[in-house]
């Protein structure tokens, strides 16, 4: 049977590919299975899905929708293989380097059921159990994201504060008193994102029934309370109407 699954060692190269199949003189047609589990064997386990994938992109090269048959031949030999290991005598004087070659192979065998897209193997019991499964894991998921959605949609509202026309500043001057309150020297708000007043403000207040916009509103509160910019807008003198004062004792 002439090789076509996976890239050879051409013949003579000095310098291949180290995940390139066969010997220095190539590779000989038929024998393309038992050198891909050979050169299987000289790999660590975190190698394993590049060595996998160095031959799957040759495969494509040659056959672009070949991806399954590709997936199907590799499990077929590995599963070949761990059968002819299990069915030798446990008690010839191989079976210690027996054992050694079977972790290798069922441990590629995990690698390749975790990439496995058609259910090798499977019986249809097998696959409409992991299909339930998966119907299970998302109706759990659904009825999660149901529980937030309906705490969630608790916090909110269709109603809104009316401030009356003219005194929407008074409104800003206000917040930003709140914001800088300070309790024996320590801030009694505190939110790394200022804009969080920006947006609780468009949310809940109103001037006379019409919303606010967000921009604007964000140009009366500055993001560095310390140092604001040239471009933060302060609020007239005359709309400064109220003062939050720490309550005397």
């Amino acid at each position: 049977m002439p090789n076509k699954y996976f890239k050879p060692h051409e013949a003579f190269n000095l310098n291949p590919h180290p995940y390139d199949i066969g010997v220095f003189t190539g590779l000989k047609n038929g024998f393309e299975d038992n050198l891909f589990i050979k050169k299987l064997f000289t790999l660590p386990e975190l190698e394993y899905r590049a060595f996998y994938q160095y031959h799957l992109v040759y495969f494509l090269g040659k056959k672009s929708d070949g991806e399954e048959e590709f997936f199907t031949f590799v499990w077929q030999i590995v599963l070949r293989r761990i059968n002819f290991i299990e069915r030798k005598n446990p008690f010839n004087s191989s079976h210690a380097l027996d054992m050694e070659i079977l972790d290798k192979l069922t441990t590629f065998q995990k690698y390749l059921r975790s990439i496995d897209q058609w259910h090798t193997q499977k019986t249809l019991p097998e696959i409409i159990a992991d299909q339930h499964e998966v119907i299970r894991k998302q109706q759990s998921e659904i009825a999660k994201l149901k529980n937030d959605l309906s705490t969630a949609k608790k916090l909110e509202t269709k109603q809104y504060i009316d401030i009356p026309k003219g005194h929407l500043l008074t409104l800003y001057d206000i917040f930003n008193q709140l914001i800088d309150l300070k309790i024996k020297e320590e801030k009694l708000m505190l939110t790394k994102f200022p804009i969080v007043w920006v947006k609780m403000i468009c949310k809940y207040f109103r001037v006379d029934k019409e919303e606010l916009d967000m921009e604007r509103v964000r140009s009366y509160f500055s993001k560095d309370r310390e140092n604001s910019s040239g471009r933060t807008r302060l609020v007239p003198m005359d709309q400064k109407i109220f003062e939050i004062k720490p309550k005397k004792r």
